[in-house]
């Protein structure tokens, strides 16, 4: 086994973590069973979940065994962590339903062959479970008082409060804890740094009710060199689905990422060995770019295959450089009644996804950051007409980012 430790180390994955020596010597000596959670609160994981999947891929190469644990049974709850407000409550159906891909997406970073890797979801025992023997049996074991000063809780109940049922979700995710640990042998649970106080309970239920030592470890939360959260573009989330962002587009965020984040995206969301890391993000100027490639390559590859990634890499080269083929760039069909009479240029801004409302389209246009195969157009209030889909395809444009193939059907 490879030392994992200073692996996890030198690529910036970890924040905190407890017991810091015990549990490098503990991966250092042994193979050991480790688990991740991930709520299916959506139909697909998106680019915030990338961090906890890399790291769990990484353990796995070097011996360890993970449990990727899918939350059916948490998500009826949801986790307050982070939330101004208490999240949605979901039908079960809704939960079954995202649950069920969330499990395929994860099996595309890790093994699950030959015992490699275990999947398991918490609806199994959670949903079943007796609430008057789970207060005696678990709910002995948290101290109220201490759960109000973790962040999770205290933020939540100095603003807009704190419902009772999201009271509950650290015993829950804290009995996950216990769990595993009595039916796998789960020592160690990581997550993003804003599980800390959730992953604490359950190292702490475990020592106290099987009078073991079990461990913690969280990982930084993805986020640019400004401290904003990483994934958030102009049409939402970016997500791994690639029904809800395009591998172009996909390509395409990253490619665009700062110069300074380079190096961060690299380490946590490749594969590439650090010492070519440390060469490629030390690249000045417009070499950088060669780097930003790179890593939009890599991740595109990652997530959507090698494919996918080729395509949308010659996509880009196609607008960028007047090279290749512009195939695999996001296209939006409109029919020819749309046509009939002509169609608005917000309208078709709105359509595509470019603008996520037209008064934000009017800005973009007043702004004159959009362009109609590649011709700068200023006008809020152009019309589209036939003629501007030449062979029965327009190529729209806004920024220097993002563009989209609109495309006459039938």
């Amino acid at each position: 086994m490879s030392n994992i430790f200073d692996v996890l180390t030198e690529r910036g994955f970890i924040q905190q973590m407890t017991h810091r020596e015990p549990l490098k010597e503990l991966l250092e000596k042994e193979k050991v069973t480790f688990y991740t959670g991930f709520d299916p609160t959506a139909d697909s994981l998106h680019v915030g979940h990338f961090v906890p999947l890399m790291a769990m891929a990484h353990m796995q190469r070097a011996g360890h065994r993970p449990i990727a644990l899918v939350g059916g049974g948490t998500a009826m709850v949801g986790d307050p962590t982070g939330k101004t407000d208490m999240r949605r409550m979901m039908t079960r159906e809704e939960i079954d339903s995202n649950a069920a891909c969330f499990k395929n997406q994860i099996s595309q970073f890790i093994d699950f062959s030959n015992d490699r890797a275990i999947m398991v979801d918490n609806a199994d025992w959670l949903l079943e479970l007796n609430y008057v023997k789970f207060l005696r049996d678990i709910g002995v074991h948290f101290s109220v008082n201490r759960m109000l000063t973790f962040d999770c809780f205290k933020s939540r109940m100095e603003g807009k409060g704190l419902s009772f049922i999201e009271f509950n979700y650290m015993l829950m995710q804290s009995y996950d804890f216990l769990e595993l640990f009595r039916k796998y042998g789960c020592f160690i649970q990581l997550g993003g740094d804003d599980q800390w106080s959730n992953i604490i309970g359950g190292v702490e239920l475990i020592r106290r009710t099987e009078g073991k030592e079990a461990f913690g470890m969280t990982f930084s939360l993805l986020t640019t060199s400004e401290g904003k959260k990483m994934g958030k573009t102009e049409k939402g989330a970016l997500w791994l689905n690639p029904e809800k962002t395009s591998p172009y587009d996909f390509y395409q965020y990253w490619r665009n990422v700062q110069d300074s984040d380079v190096k961060k995206c690299l380490s946590l969301l490749t594969f590439i060995p650090m010492d070519e890391v440390t060469r490629l993000s030390s690249l000045k100027d417009a070499e950088i770019n060669e780097a930003k490639k790179i890593l939009a390559f890599e991740v595109t590859k990652l997530v959507h295959g090698e494919e996918e990634a080729v395509k949308a890499r010659t996509a880009a080269e196609a607008l960028f450089s007047g090279a290749g083929n512009s195939d695999s760039v996001p296209c939006t069909e409109i029919t020819e009644e749309m046509l009939s009479d002509g169609i608005r240029l917000i309208d078709l801004l709105t359509i595509s996804g470019l603008t996520p409302s037209k008064s934000e389209a009017r800005r973009a246009v007043q702004q004159g950051g959009v362009y109609v195969n590649e011709k700068k157009v200023s006008d809020i209030d152009a019309i589209m007409k036939k003629e501007d889909f030449p062979d029965g395809k327009m190529l729209l444009q806004r920024g220097k980012k993002s563009f989209n193939r609109i495309i006459i059907s039938g």
